[in-house]
């Protein structure tokens, strides 16, 4: 199984490093465009192999395509980050030409490619790679979803002063504050509604801390968070690699599934060696239907910007 992940930084130094700890993959190609600095990353994650205990061989490259020829999965994080005050659209127009730029050069070389995107804002990163590639819908996944669902947890876990494996809950929606869809209704502690345990003001405060998960860290640390978003690529990886038919909210093109078509926007889905083998359609209430549908038109909006 090889992984390559495009964009060297924090976020895609995390993903090789929680993917090759896993020890799943036989290798994991890193690529950035600046001049030896995957390769630098590569080989200072190679020297923690005998302390972490992992055989899987990490290589890097400076902007050379050829090196990531028969990749199962390529992950993209490369574009600028945020910064503090920036929305995650507001990065579109320098993103987009590198996200076009990257997706067309690993398909060239990895044509039975999946691709996972990172890359913000996430959701209409994601639609773009299917209108570059062409590929099928099921083989082009956005991140966004997973980590706005483990941020969701870990502020649940907080409220109810519970360990966080007690707990299950779920983001839809769009990968922007504006836009998450947190399932208070739906989430549990051991299969036991949250509700049963906090009041209706503390879910409401989770919900609403969970949307501006990212902005919270951007604003703490300077830039975007890094170990989480490498946490969720590498769990959505390992779902595909090992065919492991878990369950994810991602960003994947909607065709009719919950009443929206042509964007791409958070669903849950069962990963496996295909990509996205099943969109799960859950049961939504009223207002749950009408937050997806307001996500849908601001991830529309921001579609509406690309130079396609």
């Amino acid at each position: 199984m090889k992984v390559t992940v495009v964009g060297a930084g924090a976020v895609g130094a995390s993903c090789a490093e929680y993917i090759a700890i896993k020890d799943f993959a036989s290798e994991v190609v890193l690529v950035d465009i600046k001049e030896g600095f995957a390769e630098g990353k590569a080989m200072d994650l190679m020297q923690t192999a005998s302390l972490n205990g992992f055989d899987t061989k990490i290589t890097g490259t400076t902007g050379d395509y050829s090196k990531t020829a028969g990749s199962d999965i390529a992950v993209i994080t490369s574009g600028i980050p945020r910064k503090p005050g920036m929305t995650r659209e507001e990065l579109i127009g320098i993103n987009a030409g590198i996200v076009k730029s990257v997706a067309a050069s690993l398909v060239k070389e990895s044509p039975n490619v999946i691709l996972i995107v990172v890359s913000n804002p996430m959701d209409t990163m994601t639609y773009l790679a299917h209108k570059v590639t062409g590929l099928p819908k099921n083989r082009i996944i956005g991140m966004g979803g997973a980590l706005d669902s483990a941020r969701f947890k870990y502020r649940l876990a907080e409220a109810l002063e519970a360990p966080i494996s007690d707990v299950d809950g779920m983001v839809i929606g769009g990968h922007s504050d504006k836009g998450m869809v947190p399932l208070t209704r739906l989430a549990t502690r051991n299969s036991v509604p949250v509700s049963e345990f906090i009041s209706d003001d503390r879910l409401t405060q989770v919900k609403e801390d969970t949307k501006v998960g990212g902005a919270t860290l951007t604003k703490l640390l300077g830039t975007s968070a890094w170990y989480a978003p490498g946490a969720a690529v590498s769990g959505l990886v390992q779902a595909i690699a090992c065919d492991q038919k878990k369950i994810f909210p991602c960003s994947t093109l909607l065709d009719g599934e919950y009443g929206l078509s042509d964007l791409c926007i958070g669903v849950p889905v069962v990963l496996g060696k295909n990509g996205i083998e099943k969109i799960v359609e859950i049961n939504l209430d009223d207002a749950e239907k009408a937050h997806l549908a307001e996500s849908a038109e601001g991830v529309k909006k921001t579609n509406g910007l690309l130079e396609l």
